[in-house]
């Protein structure tokens, strides 16, 4: 059984952090929502996780889409991060794409396979759209996810999808950013003898790094592009007509 040792306390730092735990619990229980993730006990790992866990069952609540519902509550924020080829890249290297932001392992046994082909699909779907749409895959294992094994894997599944690490500190940052949870399961005595057990959401940002919705393990390739499609044009239609926007996001689900 994990111990909280093995748990990133993405939710234990500041104010903010904790009021945004908060505010997304406020929308899981008005709601009565629950969703269990792969491997997760909450009662096991306690508050901690349970919190981790509300907050990602809150992304997939059921609204209409295309910003209907509102909260001013934040997802994503400033990060710093490495590509495999040792580039230093931070959230503002991507303003101008469409980002599809995901924390998985090469050593996911299904769901991060899963989205990152459901991603390739959306992309070739996309076509010729598809250059301002950038997937970024950040891993959660830095220990055994080397920059050849990230490049490695990545590009079995789409040259376009970029894998981004870093310190365990970097990542943490990155994922207490975004509201992921993450947490490594020993077991055996051996130093790769663990699995991660991770919330399994794909987060759309639109091209001033705002958090727009996200998709979730069970979303299509040909539903994502028909989803992106849409909020492009939508961006397309808000700046002719000059609107800034705000830093509020939906609780959109999956289409």
């Amino acid at each position: 059984m994990p111990s909280l040792d093995d748990a990133h306390p993405h939710f234990a730092g500041d104010g903010a952090r904790r009021q945004k735990a908060q505010d997304l619990k406020a929308w899981f229980w008005r709601d009565g929502m629950y969703r269990r993730h792969e491997l997760v006990r909450p009662s096991a790992l306690g508050l901690l996780i349970l919190t981790s866990v509300l907050f990602a069952s809150a992304l997939i609540m059921s609204e209409p889409p295309a910003r209907a519902a509102t909260s001013a509550v934040t997802i994503g924020g400033p990060f710093t991060l490495s590509t495999p080829d040792g580039t230093t890249v931070t959230d503002q290297t991507y303003r101008g794409k469409w980002l599809l932001v995901y924390f998985g392992y090469t050593f996911c046994p299904n769901s991060c396979p899963t989205t990152l082909l459901e991603v390739a699909t959306a992309l070739k779907k996309l076509g010729p759209d598809a250059p301002q749409v950038q997937p970024l895959f950040i891993t959660i294992d830095p220990q055994r996810d080397t920059p050849k094994v990230m490049q490695q894997y990545t590009r079995s599944f789409d040259p376009r999808i970029v894998g981004l690490s870093g310190t365990q500190q970097q990542i943490a940052a990155a994922a207490q950013e975004y509201g992921a949870y993450y947490v490594r399961h020993r077991t055996g005595p051996g130093t790769n003898d663990y699995v991660m057990d991770h919330s399994t959401y794909l987060y759309v940002m639109d091209p001033r790094g705002k958090f727009v919705r996200s998709f979730d393990t069970d979303t299509s390739g040909d539903r994502m592009a028909d989803a992106l499609r849409e909020l492009m044009a939508q961006g397309r239609h808000e700046g002719a007509e000059g609107r800034d926007g705000d830093s509020r996001f939906s609780l959109s689900g999956s289409w």
